[in-house]
């Protein structure tokens, strides 16, 4: 049977015309928000089954022909490309059931943190951040610096910025991990090759309906901003530390010179930190329905080396190698190392879905 015309598919086109009727029937309010969002998500399903189904039906009329003494040959040139083409529409359809992290559409939170290494490790936490921004401007995201600790030579011991962008998580969840670069420092004499690393952690933002924070749970105390000196320290008490107690996240807030400002900005990497603490939680114990999905594994693997000398950037967890590394560190070539991720991951997950005998289709990370 095609996939067209499984049983699950039948499902889905029967709930897509409910849907489809219950709005046009004038559903109102919350009730309209609701089924308008669950037809959304329907929809290209639905679309992709009915373009395949038709295709299986025109293919059937071409087989009819084929014993035509006229009609035959040409049919069944016709019908060699059709059968290609409905090759193509199952993979798209099967791509569209796999299991969807519901954080795909978010927006993010990036944290980058230099390692072990040094000055250099800051320095490469400075040209991983870059990278990131590039990228976002390719893909029309914003980026907005959150907080940032700099070092004399310009480099980051940790910056945490907010990348705005719809499908922001779906495309950066990938960079999470542990980031090794292999280079000659500028202050080495010897000219000797060191390696130095830098983590990255990728959060989807969390807005207020995702998470719900009680502000009992919260310890919230004041203090005075350090700095370097200078007319931009602050003088007043209007650095922001916050605790969440139930879970002991800590986060610490003090790049702008209102206190409130500090505040709201601690709460959003809070909010964020919480959501996905939840998130790896409910993953872990669906580990066995996961086992081995891409952007869920354990962040302090090593999953990218750069190594300058040879001008090369691996990946580790799917060996792929390209000797493009300006391009990747210009953000212009990291979509060339995220693709073949996305599509790895697509495999294992079409792999334990062919396993399990499919699946639900949706799940709500």
């Amino acid at each position: 049977m095609s996939l067209a015309e499984s049983a699950r598919i039948e499902s889905i086109l029967k709930r897509h015309a409910e849907l489809q009727a219950a709005l046009a029937a004038g559903a109102q309010g919350e009730e309209f928000v609701r089924l308008s969002r669950e037809y959304a998500e329907l929809e290209p399903v639905a679309q992709k089954a009915r373009e395949l189904r038709a295709a299986l039906a025109e293919a059937d009329d071409l087989r009819s022909m084929l014993d035509d003494p006229e009609l035959g040959a040409v049919a069944g040139a016709e019908l060699r490309e059709l059968e290609e083409r409905i090759a193509h529409l199952e993979r798209e359809l099967q791509l569209l059931l796999l299991p969807r992290d519901a954080a795909d559409e978010k927006s993010v939170i990036l944290e980058i943190r230099a390692g072990t290494g040094g000055e250099e490790a800051a320095l490469f936490a400075a040209d991983l951040f870059r990278m990131y921004q590039r990228y976002a401007q390719t893909r029309g995201w914003r980026v907005e610096v959150l907080s940032a600790s700099e070092t004399e030579r310009g480099g980051y011991k940790e910056i945490i910025a907010a990348i705005k962008g719809k499908g922001a998580y779906a495309r950066l969840k990938y960079e999470s991990g542990v980031h090794r670069v292999q280079r000659v420092p500028e202050t080495e004499a010897g000219g000797r090759i060191h390696t130095s690393a830098a983590t990255v952690a990728v959060l989807p933002e969390a807005e207020d309906v995702d998470i719900h924070i009680d502000e009992k749970d919260l310890r919230i105390d004041v203090f005075r901003a350090s700095g370097a000196g200078g007319q931009h320290v602050n003088t007043t008490d209007s650095a922001v530390r916050i605790t969440h107690i139930p879970t002991g996240i800590v986060v610490s807030q003090q790049s702008e010179r209102s206190q409130h400002k500090n505040k709201a900005r601690a709460m959003q990497v809070l909010r964020a930190r919480i959501f996905e603490r939840e998130r790896r939680r409910q993953m872990e114990e669906r580990a066995a329905a996961r086992r081995g999905q891409i952007g869920s594994g354990d962040r302090s693997e090593r999953i990218r080396t750069y190594n300058f000398p040879q001008g090369r950037v691996t990946d580790h967890r799917i060996n792929l190698t390209l000797y493009k590394l300006d391009e990747v560190l210009a953000g212009e070539a990291l979509d060339e190392i995220i693709e073949p991720l996305i599509a790895e991951e697509q495999a294992r997950l079409l792999a334990a879905q062919a396993e399990e005998g499919g699946g639900t289709g949706e799940e709500n990370a």
